[in-house]
């Protein structure tokens, strides 16, 4: 774990990362943009072959985004403006070819375009009860596992009632929307490898891929054809 005096963005032009504070685990595909203010413990992990851009920007145009982590949907002229700003035009503070002009204003675009794109958060938050932190345990260990919550409140020795409860109150959500945000964190690392779709379905506990297809494109925003496609394209 680690902070920063500037704030930060945080991109995978190729495969998956995770990005990890005291609120829990935010995952972000090709297709999202994370935000770590600066002063924020973190930290990042990549997952697959992940090409990973990372840009700091000045304290004039934090006022913009929320002073909090956060992850955006990232747009076509999002994605450009981040592999030109973290690209060998601007490297090491060469910029060249680019006045220091130049920079600022690609930045002050890239801050709008930020500051009118949802949020679209794959958010994993991090249990603190010890209960809670067992079952997640074992599903971060298997997460095909389809054990009910009674079950696995048996297997940790407590009541499903009590970590139904948890769940919701120290987590906010049910644990059946936990798993699900568990799953999908798996299946984007899977496909990132290029694993197809059924593989997937069933390596993540869904029963056939058409369940798992509408769940994904739900949370993601694309099919996992087309986000597997998407990363073997960019490699």
């Amino acid at each position: 774990m680690h902070s920063h005096p500037r704030g930060h963005l945080v991109y995978a032009a190729r495969g998956v990362l995770s990005v990890h504070t005291e609120r829990g685990t935010s995952i972000v595909p090709a297709n999202r943009v994370a935000w770590i203010p600066a002063g924020f413990s973190h930290h990042h992990r990549a997952h697959s072959s992940t090409d990973m851009r990372i840009l700091f920007l000045p304290a004039s145009l934090t006022r913009l985004v929320p002073g909090r982590p956060a992850v955006f949907t990232a747009s076509g002229l999002v994605r450009e403006l981040l592999l030109t700003l973290t690209g060998a035009r601007f490297r090491d503070g060469a910029e060249s070819g680019y006045d220091r002009a130049a920079h600022a204003r690609l930045r002050r675009v890239l801050v709008d375009e930020l500051h009118e794109a949802r949020e679209q958060s794959l958010h994993l938050p991090e249990p603190r009860d010890d209960r809670l932190r067992a079952v997640a345990r074992i599903l971060r260990a298997e997460p095909s596992d389809n054990t009910s919550l009674a079950e696995l409140g048996r297997t940790i020795g407590a009541g499903g009632r009590t970590l139904s409860r948890l769940f919701h109150d120290e987590l906010g959500m049910t644990f059946y929307e936990w798993r699900t945000q568990l799953r999908i964190y798996h299946a984007l690392v899977l496909l990132a490898d290029g694993h197809d779709t059924t593989r997937v379905a069933h390596a993540c506990g869904w029963a056939n891929p058409s369940s798992f297809i509408a769940a994904f494109t739900q949370i993601i925003g694309t099919t996992p054809g087309r986000y597997r496609n998407g990363s073997e394209r960019d490699r």
